[in-house]
């Protein structure tokens, strides 16, 4: 596949480095045609802004989709993120069934919650939804919490092997058919990705920076579907994805008035190094 492309479904925050504008940018630079359906439209970014303003664009996604089907637009893979509505959920599966050609595939980031709790705007009722999004995914990309939500265990922030163990087989009887599981810490100062791919168990251990970065949750999950499009192996596109965020956020280190996203530019240049 010398010329891949994607589509990703998410929202449109216009500042905050998250969601589309961080994707396009990232997908592109892994040389992936990068085609984008958003889900929303947003002043900002929810976490840390106040009075955000929101358009939801549910009612837009089947007029999309029916046009796409009458020019016979099909992706080599979709990659979905933040959602504007659990009524856009079903919109999206359809989408996967009808758009995504034989043997492409479909990359699931739950993005609905974080630091044991769900964003503003969510509730059970989207989690559910989420539950049916994340059955249609060849490869699905929570955190911790949200992993946590989708299979109904309780938020930990100290655990061992077993509780992560346990959260894997429930995220794959759901449906998803292979897990990346992010920010999976064993010991003090280090995090990690977990991969479970035809159940077989990897683990990816780096470093922890305790400046944290809204938005690294997408560019993960941008860079992650970058380079499996790519054909990287998925432990190598998780491997890539969690060095590349890791280099953003110390981009971003000491920069205070740069709260609201991680410096994810200046790094483009290491990611496209990495593949």
């Amino acid at each position: 596949m010398s010329y891949p492309k994607i589509l990703t479904i998410q929202d449109i925050s216009c500042v905050g480095q998250c969601s589309l504008t961080v994707a396009l940018p990232i997908i592109s630079a892994c040389g992936v045609e990068t085609c984008i359906l958003p889900s929303a439209v947003l002043s900002t970014h929810t976490a840390g802004f106040s009075g955000f303003t929101f358009r939801d664009l549910t009612d837009d996604m089947p007029a999309i989709s029916k046009h796409w089907q009458k020019e016979n637009i099909k992706f080599d893979g979709i990659y979905t993120g933040y959602l504007g509505s659990t009524k856009q959920i079903g919109y999206v599966i359809d989408i996967i069934k009808n758009h995504n050609k034989d043997g492409a595939k479909a990359i699931i980031d739950p993005a609905m919650a974080d630091n044991g709790k769900l964003y503003p705007l969510f509730d059970q009722e989207y989690v559910e939804a989420m539950k049916g999004l994340c059955a249609c995914a060849d490869y699905v990309v929570p955190n911790i919490t949200e992993a946590a939500f989708l299979t109904n265990m309780e938020y930990k922030t100290e655990y061992d092997r077993a509780y992560i163990d346990k959260m894997v087989e429930k995220l794959v009887a759901l449906g998803a058919k292979n897990v990346i599981l992010t920010g999976v810490s064993y010991r003090a100062g280090y995090t990690g990705i977990v991969v479970f791919e035809n159940g077989e168990y990897n683990y990816y251990e780096h470093e922890f920076l305790p400046n944290s970065c809204h938005g690294t949750g997408d560019i993960y999950a941008s860079a992650f579907t970058g380079a499996l499009v790519r054909g990287k192996s998925a432990f190598n596109a998780a491997k890539i994805a969690a060095d590349y965020t890791v280099e953003c956020i110390k981009q971003t280190a000491g920069e205070e008035n740069h709260w609201y996203g991680a410096k994810f530019e200046p790094a483009l240049k290491t990611l496209i190094e990495m593949l």
